[in-house]
Order: C-alpha cells, then sequence, then structure tokens
C-alpha cells in the first residue's frame, strides 16, 4: 500500500558524500544487476561511443527501506551497500569511474575536465559535463528528472538533475551554455533524454502560486497538477535542442513501484541515471 504523499513543497534531504575511510567492496562480493531487467535506455543513444543507462531500484544490496540498488549515502543505508550498487553499475555499463553530485536542488554546472583516480562526488551542483572517455556521470534521484545531452559531434555529454526547483532556475538552459562554452557544443546538434520521474498524473503543487513563476503556470494540466516533462522539453527547445531530439521516458517514478519515490514513499533510496563516452582504446 502507498505511503501517504509529503506535504506540497518539502525538500528531500542532500545525497551526501561517503564517509570517509570507506573503502570499495572486496571483489567477491557479486551484483545482480542484469541490464535487460534493470536498466531502461534509449535507442537515440545507440552508438558505440556512448554508455547509458537509467537503473531501477531492483538488483543491488541495499535492504528496506532503501531496497535494493540505491546509490546514494547519507539516507540511512550502509554505505558498503551503496559502494557496492555503484561499482554494479560501473561493471554493466563498463566505465572506470563515476562522478556524481551532492545535489543541492540549484542550478551550478560542474565541468569534469580529468579523470579523477577514484570516483569522485563533488559538492553542491546538480548537473555534470565532461569530454573525459571513460567516465560515467551520474545523477541520483527520487522523482526528479535525470536530463541527458550528448553531443555526437564534439563528443561530449552532460547530465542534468532536474527538481521543480531546478525547473523555475532553468538549470537544462544553463547546462546547455556550459557545454556550448566549454565544447564548442552546438545546441542543434544535442540529443537529450528524459528519466522516468514524476509524472503529470502525479505531481501535484498546492503552493505552485508561491513556488513557480507565471510562466509555468500554463503547464497546470488540472487544478494544481503539473506537467514537468513538458517544462523540460519547452526549456530544452528554447536552449537550442530540436524537439525531434528530444526523448522522454514517460515512466512516472510514482505510479511504478520499479523506481524509488520520494513522493510515494518518503524515506527511500535514489536510483541512478548515467552517461558517458566510451573508451577507445588503441
Amino acid at each position: 500500500m502507498s505511503m501517504p504523499k509529503p506535504p506540497k513543497g518539502d525538500k528531500p534531504p542532500s545525497e551526501d558524500k561517503p564517509p570517509k575511510g570507506d573503502k570499495p567492496p572486496s571483489e567477491d562480493k557479486q551484483g545482480f544487476l542484469q541490464p535487460n531487467k534493470n536498466m531502461l535506455t534509449f535507442p537515440a543513444f545507440s552508438s558505440f561511443l556512448l554508455f547509458h543507462g537509467v537503473f531501477n531500484r531492483y538488483g543491488g544490496f541495499s535492504p528496506a527501506p532503501w531496497d535494493s540498488q540505491n546509490v546514494s549515502f547519507g539516507l540511512g543505508d550502509d554505505s558498503q551497500n551503496v559502494l557496492a550498487n555503484r561499482e554494479g553499475i560501473k561493471k554493466v555499463l563498463g566505465c572506470r569511474q563515476l562522478v556524481s553530485a551532492r545535489q543541492v536542488h540549484e542550478s551550478q554546472v560542474f565541468v569534469v575536465k580529468e579523470t579523477p583516480k577514484e570516483d569522485s562526488n563533488v559538492d553542491g551542483f546538480d548537473a555534470l559535463v565532461t569530454n573525459v572517455q571513460g567516465l560515467g556521470l551520474m545523477i541520483q534521484q527520487a522523482d526528479c528528472q535525470a536530463v541527458m545531452l550528448f553531443d555526437p559531434e564534439k563528443m561530449a555529454v552532460g547530465i542534468v538533475h532536474a527538481g521543480w526547483r531546478g525547473s523555475v532556475n532553468d538549470v537544462i538552459a544553463k547546462t546547455v551554455s556550459a557545454m556550448r562554452h566549454t565544447f564548442a557544443t552546438e545546441p542543434a546538434a544535442l540529443i537529450a533524454a528524459i528519466s522516468p520521474s514524476l509524472g503529470p498524473c502525479c505531481a501535484e503543487f498546492i503552493n505552485y502560486r508561491s513556488e513557480f513563476p507565471v510562466s509555468l503556470h500554463r503547464y497546470q494540466v488540472r487544478p494544481n497538477y503539473f506537467d514537468f516533462w513538458a517544462i523540460s522539453r519547452d526549456q530544452l527547445c528554447a536552449a537550442g535542442v530540436r524537439l525531434d531530439n528530444i526523448h522522454t521516458a514517460k515512466v512516472c517514478t510514482c505510479c511504478t513501484q520499479d523506481y524509488f519515490s520520494y513522493r510515494r514513499e518518503r524515506e527511500t533510496g535514489r536510483f541512478a541515471s548515467v552517461i558517458g563516452i566510451r573508451e577507445v582504446k588503441g
């Protein structure tokens, strides 16, 4: 049975950095992730130069209420479970390192310029961009969107954590702008994908008049309910991305039990969306 929804406007706890001194899980701790069961992919990103995936809540090590593929520290789950879950993602995708952020529901963009020696978690950012091969850029979510970006011309990628505050602050446009300035990305060349996230069926905001600018009020599909998939689509278009290059999963995380949902469960884990440029050896 679904738990009561949290009061609208509440801000979920920030995903924290791993406790100091934690070590990666031992190699004998085997993962259960199966790409065909636990990972959603977008056909538009089908390129041998790219890896990506949206991982559902199954196939990991974490116990309830974070069961089982929780990728976030600071929620009460054992850090060794989180590290093991992240290692499983790296193995499935074939990437060397994961770069994530302690997301704060704002609009700062972090440019990853080199390969870290180990998995990295940067403080205070809600978007990541890179052109470094072999790195997986990871967003942690439980109703918020991950908006993945791929520039096939300049071989660069980006990923955005877009909750309602990020939409209000237009974090998507700021990420596209960062890719333009850093990699000379032409927005019209970008391919974008919007992950499973809170759908218009469940995105109720009773305080929207004080929380949202008037420009977003037109996305109200019925009293107090908003279509944030459409908001992100239009913000991508406004940033120069072509409409036919925008792809939406159209899976509501609150409706399905396959993904963590803060709104449905309150105390829960975070699932991962990851994108990166495949390492070319030779």
